[in-house]
Parts: C-alpha cells; structure tokens; sequence
C-alpha cells in the first residue's frame, strides 16, 4: 500500500448481477472475435491454429485484464489467481500482461465513497478524523485504501469494500467457470465443483473485514517474536464488517528490491522462505494469497511489512503431513517415494502417473536434481523451468489425466508458488535445504 505506486482512475464498477453478467458477455464476445481474427491470420500464413494459440494472445489477454479490472471482486481476484498461479507456464509476453491484473486499478468515486463510509461511520464521518485523504494510496481486487490521521495523532490504513462485491461472487466465480467451459480450457469430464465451493467460500470470507482483522490480529500474536517483521496493528474503533482500519505501516514495494545488493535480495527471501515453513509446519494457519503487493520492505530497517489478510486460513493436519513427507522424501533424494508421496497427498493424479509415468518421472528427477544442489538454491537460474514446461504440457495435453488437488493443497500450494516467483523475480540465493530440515525431523 504504497503512495508512490498508486495511479489509479475512478470508474463506476457494476453492481446487479445483470449488469456484472453484461460486462462478462462483452469479455467473452471480444475474445471470441479475437480468436477468430487469429485463427484468420494463422490460416492465411498457412498454419494449422490450434485453440490454445488462438486464446492466449496478447490481445484477449489484454481486453481481458480491461473487463476484469473493471468489474473488480471475484472476477478479478480470479483473474489475479491465474496470474500467479500460472507462472512460468504462461509465455513471457501473455504473463507480463496478466500480472497488469495486480496493478490496474479503477477506484470508487469520491460521492460513491463518502456514501459508503456515511453508511458505516455516519454522516459526519469526516469530524472524526484529523485529516483523510481522499484519493486512495492502493486499490485492489476487493476494496482500496486511503491514509488518515485521527486528533489524537494515530496514523491509519483505511481498507474500504467497494459496494456489491460481496454479493457478487457467487455469480462471479460461476461466471469465470463458464468461461473456461466455453474456451475448451477444461474438459467437462473434471468436477470443479468442490473447487467452485471452496472459491466461493474464501472469496466471502476476504470480503469479510472483521474476520480479516481477527486475522491480521493473530499474525501479530504469531510473529511477535520476530522483530524483522512487522505487521499492523487492528484500530477497532474504525473497522466494520466491510470497512478496516489498522495502524499505517510505511514501506516500499517488495519488487524495488530488485535493484539491491545480492546479500539484501538474500536476506528478504531467506526470512519470507522461513515465514512460509513456519505458517506450514508451526502455526497451522497461512496467508494463502502471493500477490507481490501484500508485501513491502523498509530500508532503513530491513523489516519486511505484511499486508492482507483476508485470505488467511487454517490448514488442515492431512495438508500439513502431506507436504512434510513430500519434502522428506525430497531432500532424502528417494524418486520412488517422492512419486508416492504426491500421489498420496494429491499432488498428482494416478491417471497421470498411469498414463505417463515417463514423463512424470523425469519432471521428478529434474526437482529433485535442483533441489539437493549443495549450496544455497539459485532462484535466478530459471534453466530447468524449460524442461519441467515441455513435460508439464505434453501430460496437460491429455485430458484424460487431468486431476484437480484438494482445495486446501491448491491454496497453499498458490502460497508456496508465489513465494518462488518472487525470489525469481529478485534473482535470490537461498539454503532451502537448511531452512526447512528442522521442520522435518
């Protein structure tokens, strides 16, 4: 939540679902032409086009990422999900435009904002505060944020829901599932309405502000013996079930780390890499969403400052016992049993193995082979992310293998994923091996 970041535009956001449902039928008539533009184009140059080739351009991505921003919640949040979620396995150029989901951004109108808090904090809402500024410092998915001052001098972070959007995420996420039905992306064979539910449910529990601050509260708890971390402190005076307020943390974009010493981009990942394991193995509960902006670092200190935590959940003992004997057999080096491992913990499907159990056994030799590496894992080195892509999309390719983890493995999983784009991204050398052997003993 930064204030040099934030360039934001206000626009109206749909509400009824038949409004939220007209914007989803223009996103889908636009893509549509853009396929058949493209599969025009692809004829005429004498190729054999392909639905994959013809959806995943540049252009429906981008009219995509325009429709989404502007319908915001679920439809949004989703669209951020498969940004990050699909990482390296999105070409450079298509996940480059999508990660402009994490940052395109269309704020409330000021009359539709002093509306909302009139709404929560009465109408004179304004006389409580020392100075509110009324342009917001970050806008996601959910809500935006807006900096204020109270007269006795507390300096707040003021997230702000935008209207409707928590009735709208059922008829969301049902309408991105839709989609992904219509473009071929998935077979109709595959259930995803366990997944669906599970969606729908964590999306209405971040919508609820209260139980983010509960949240944001027990991290406090969990981290307080971690003076490298900060996180913000709950002001329960000025939070409701769609308005929270917290302590304002100051804090530069995790991303501008880019540019600083090896041994810093070290450092940071190192602590974010051991907050993960211990969510995992020590707390039981984890904040399952990567997006780069929940996290920021001060320079003067070193700190790191975690932000948002409405997608923070409880991870069930099976997960838990799961991913610690899919690292055990990781770091014993033992190929046979990380197989099982994942097959048993839901990882991976048996039909994939069944089907293609070549395939499956050299993307495990390729983890494997990266992971007991002496020294400090190079996440910069992306050499081997060819390979496990070329393996990962011939198995892909074959519907009949497809296999959907449990939700709370996907959840975490996401966390875990994001976390290496990140270090990716920063060029990061990090003993994982040490940092996670204590976990496991």
């Amino acid at each position: 939540m930064s204030e040099d970041r934030y360039r934001g535009s206000g626009r109206r956001i749909p509400r009824g679902r038949l409004s939220r449902l007209g914007q989803f039928g223009r996103l889908a008539g636009g893509v549509a032409g853009g396929m058949l533009a493209e599969g025009a184009r692809r004829l005429a140059d004498g190729e054999r086009p392909r639905m994959r080739d013809m959806l995943l351009t540049p252009g429906n991505i981008g009219s995509a990422v325009d429709r989404l921003s502007h319908l915001r919640g679920a439809a949004m949040k989703l669209g951020q999900m498969i940004s990050l979620d699909a990482g390296d396995l999105l070409p450079a150029e298509l996940s480059q435009i999508m990660a402009r989901l994490r940052d395109n951004a269309h704020h409330m109108p000021p009359a539709k904002l002093n509306r909302v808090l009139a709404q929560h904090w009465g109408k004179d809402w304004r006389a409580r505060f020392a100075r509110f500024e009324p342009r917001p410092i970050a806008a996601a998915s959910i809500g935006q944020v807006h900096r204020a001052v109270t007269h006795d001098g507390r300096e707040l972070a003021i997230k702000v829901q935008y209207p409707g959007v928590r009735e709208s995420i059922d008829a969301d996420v049902d309408n991105v599932a839709t989609l992904l039905r219509l473009s071929g992306l998935l077979p109709r064979e595959l259930d995803i309405g366990p997944l669906l539910a599970e969606a729908k449910r964590q999306l209405a529990e971040e919508a609820d502000y209260e139980r983010e601050g509960a949240q944001m509260a027990l991290f406090g708890e969990l981290l307080a013996d971690s003076p490298d971390v900060a996180v913000p402190e709950l002001d329960r005076e000025f939070t409701t079930d769609r308005v929270l307020a917290m302590s304002f943390v100051p804090g530069q974009p995790i991303e501008s780390l880019e540019s600083a010493p090896q041994e810093t981009r070290d450092e940071t990942m190192r602590r974010l890499i051991a907050l993960v394991l211990r969510e995992l193995f020590e707390f039981g509960v984890m904040q399952t969403d990567p997006n780069f902006a929940n996290y920021r670092y001060q320079p003067d200190s070193g700190r790191l400052v975690l932000l948002d935590f409405g997608a923070a959940r409880a991870i069930a003992p099976a997960t838990v016992q799961g991913y610690r004997g899919l690292l055990q057999a990781g770091l014993c080096d033992d190929r046979s049993a990380i197989r099982d491992a994942a097959v048993s913990a839901g990882f991976v499907g048996q039909a994939a193995v069944v089907r293609h159990r070549a395939r499956v056994d050299r993307m495990i030799a390729v983890i494997a082979d990266e992971l007991n590496r002496p020294g400090p894992f190079d996440f910069g080195d992306r050499s081997f992310v060819g390979a496990l892509r070329e393996e990962g999309m011939e198995i892909a390719a074959d519907k009949g293998s497809w296999h959907l983890p449990p939700p709370d493995i996907l959840f975490v999983q996401r966390k875990i994923s994001g976390t290496a784009l990140l270090a990716a991204r920063l060029k990061a050398r990090v003993d994982v091996r040490a940092l996670a052997e204590p976990f496991l003993a």
